[in-house]
């Protein structure tokens, strides 16, 4: 009998989670994709340390022979472009494989959308990030925060903590956001 090795493809990719660090904004609206990626991590096993050179919190982890790296910019989020684009340099990660998770003001509270290469729709941390790399060539989980019934500008809330009501919504949707995650991630480099 002979014994051939196995070869183990591993695809890297990289997942960001739009937000302001610092306890000011830790639970607010803006900090919605930061907070969806530390859980995603947490549940993965990953745990988080801070990489001055990249100016954010790394961690990695593996997910069906998926190597992903987490982050999350400790950059404002309106300048979050220079940190994806110095980790995605680094690791020599393709645009293609990377996933922005992030508020969407202009969806409704709990309405989720993955989308492909699609325009900033003003999200300034997305046009910074689109600056950076180059390209809009890039994955993107966007993540419904605007008040029901609410028409008012998304300055006037983005800052604001869920309610309780909210954060019950968004439990509803928990699961669904964490499928698209993970489907994102399984899908071919």
């Amino acid at each position: 009998m002979s014994l051939y090795p196995c070869v183990l493809v591993i695809f890297l990719k990289l997942i960001i989670g739009l937000g302001n660090s610092g306890i000011k904004y830790k639970n607010t609206r803006h900090n919605i994709g930061r907070k969806i990626v530390e859980k995603f991590a947490k549940i993965h096993n990953a745990d988080f340390i801070l990489r001055s050179k990249f100016q954010s919190m790394l961690s990695q982890g593996f997910f069906n022979n998926q190597k992903i790296i987490f982050a999350l910019p400790e950059t404002f989020m309106n300048l979050s472009g220079s940190a994806v684009q110095n980790i995605a340099s680094f690791y020599k990660i393709e645009p293609r494989n990377i996933l922005i998770v992030q508020d969407d003001s202009d969806l409704i509270l709990g309405k989720i959308k993955l989308q492909f290469s699609r325009s900033s729709a003003g999200h300034h941390g997305i046009d910074s990030i689109t600056q950076f790399l180059g390209t809009k060539n890039f994955w993107r989980l966007r993540i419904g925060i605007r008040p029901i019934k609410n028409r008012a500008k998304a300055e006037t809330f983005v800052l604001q903590k869920f309610s309780s009501e909210e954060i019950g919504v968004l439990k509803k949707v928990k699961e669904e956001i964490r499928e698209k995650i993970e489907k994102w991630i399984q899908c071919p480099a």
